[in-house]
């Protein structure tokens, strides 16, 4: 076969790839529409909105009224009469994040709360304060808060790249380790095997047109969380497609090597949930690697997930360049031919 017939089997091959996307409902919702109300419900959960009051139960008793009385002058406390039970109930059920118990006299008053709650050690310096100005405090400096919101520190602008990076691998993965093995059920695989195309070639065309449609996947869930969020998009656009073309790529890859062999849906669909689930929890998609034990983060950080993310954020959030994310895209890369390497030795046509 020459090169020039080779490229346009190729080229077909996409082209046939492509119409058959278009033609799959499930694909164009879990490409298209999923991140659309993914994005949606976070344009209602991080709307602009005051801060939340916190919200405390009081044991009823000697010493209630004037905790309630000083709560009515706290604007951010919440306080509400309880008995025991009630409270202790409402406390386990997180309905309250704090429980008072006025002091008696020459007694000391009593915060119950869960510490591992940040809520609850917010409503805690919020009481005692409140509590502590009733009985007399005065503070001997003044203070004033300037209440600023900075976009690009905020969580929605930590999640939204790291929600790009987790489509981009749920849909490389699925896009091609799922269509592979479902053309392998339907027997459509081994009819391209009496053609003279190479596997290689087929599996190229396939990894090509699942990348094809990261730039519209990243386009709609970035440009959502740009329009509808505020989210900052500070470095280059072109900077931040060819980060997430080499991620698409990379996880077709994968997708690729997890569907080699696999000849049942049952199959590939349980070797793909444990390839990604512990990336999914991970690889710094909802909350910082920093927050696992340090002896464990340079495995994390040598997952292809966490080096997409990486690379999003500084990208996307500090406008850093793609010269700069050298480390995480070399890592994408040798997963992706290191991947797409061993699944096209493993591949089979049946």
């Amino acid at each position: 076969m020459s090169d020039h017939t080779r490229v346009r089997a190729f080229l077909a091959l996409c082209t046939s790839r492509l119409r058959e996307y278009y033609r799959e409902p499930e694909v164009l919702f879990w490409g298209f529409v999923f991140p659309l109300l993914l994005s949606a419900a976070l344009a209602v959960a991080f709307r602009e909105r005051p801060p939340e009051p916190s919200r405390v139960a009081v044991l009823a008793g000697p010493g209630a009224a004037r905790v309630m009385d000083a709560f009515e002058r706290a604007p951010l406390v919440e306080g509400a009469l309880s008995s025991e039970d009630a409270a202790g109930r409402d406390l386990r059920m997180a309905r309250v994040d704090l429980v008072v118990v006025p002091p008696r006299s020459g007694e000391a008053v009593e915060y119950r709360h869960d510490p591992s709650r940040p809520e609850a050690g917010i409503a805690r310096a919020r009481v005692d304060d409140a509590l502590q100005r009733a009985a007399g405090r005065k503070d001997v400096l003044a203070a004033r808060d300037v209440r600023t919101t900075e976009p690009g520190g905020r969580y929605v602008d930590f999640l939204v790249p790291g929600l790009v990076g987790l489509n981009l691998m749920s849909a490389g993965m699925w896009g091609v380790g799922f269509v592979l093995v479902d053309m392998r059920i339907k027997k459509l695989l081994r009819r391209l095997l009496a053609t003279p195309m190479r596997a290689s070639d087929f599996l190229a065309a396939q990894m090509a047109t699942r990348v094809a449609f990261t730039i519209f996947e990243v386009a709609v869930l970035l440009g959502f969380g740009h329009l509808a969020l505020g989210v900052p998009v500070r470095g280059s656009i072109l900077a931040i497609l060819a980060v997430s073309v080499l991620g698409g790529l990379t996880f077709a890859g994968l997708g690729l090597l997890v569907a080699s062999r696999a000849r049942r849906i049952e199959t590939v669909t349980g070797l793909m949930n444990v390839v990604m689930l512990p990336m999914f929890i991970a690889s710094g998609v909802f909350f910082s690697v920093d927050r696992f034990p340090v002896a464990v983060q340079p495995v994390l950080r040598a997952l292809p997930l966490t080096a997409l993310n990486d690379a999003l954020r500084a990208v996307t959030l500090e406008g850093a360049g793609l010269w700069s994310q050298g480390p995480d895209l070399l890592l994408l890369a040798a997963w992706g031919i290191v991947c797409f390497g061993v699944g096209l030795r493993l591949f089979r046509w049946s």
